[in-house]
């Protein structure tokens, strides 16, 4: 019942900024928590960050905390994420995903996934 579409993505140097949306059809999305999600080339799908569905929790994974901020835009159907301060490590394919609650998003168990936006950061 909901089509996930992430944008945003591109190259950027190291200490670059990048801002990635997703859009989501319906009129349910605010029914929804949202998160996004990454991969690098060989490597597990690992968690990101998080929020509730009224905006009002986030959660995010250690290593991006201080430097990415998630938000979303209820009335638009839309979750960002704002990536400051980006690091080679951080190169990977971003998906964002949608769940019941903030709790199951964050340990991914999503009833939505997007194709996901490639990320890449050049040192």
């Amino acid at each position: 019942q909901v089509q996930l579409v992430e944008s945003g993505g591109g190259l950027v140097q190291a200490g670059g900024s990048l801002r990635l949306s997703c859009a989501a059809s319906g009129r349910t999305f605010s029914s929804y928590a949202m998160g996004w999600f990454r991969q690098a080339p060989g490597k597990e799908r690992e968690f990101v960050a998080a929020i509730s569905r009224t905006g009002g929790t986030t959660d995010y994974k250690a290593s991006v905390k201080g430097r990415f901020t998630i938000s979303r835009d209820n009335a638009k159907n839309t979750v960002s994420l704002q990536m400051n301060s980006l690091k080679p490590e951080d190169t990977a394919v971003y998906y964002c995903a949608a769940g019941p609650i903030i709790r199951a998003v964050a340990s991914g168990r999503n009833d939505y996934w997007g194709q996901g936006t490639q990320v890449t950061v050049s040192s």
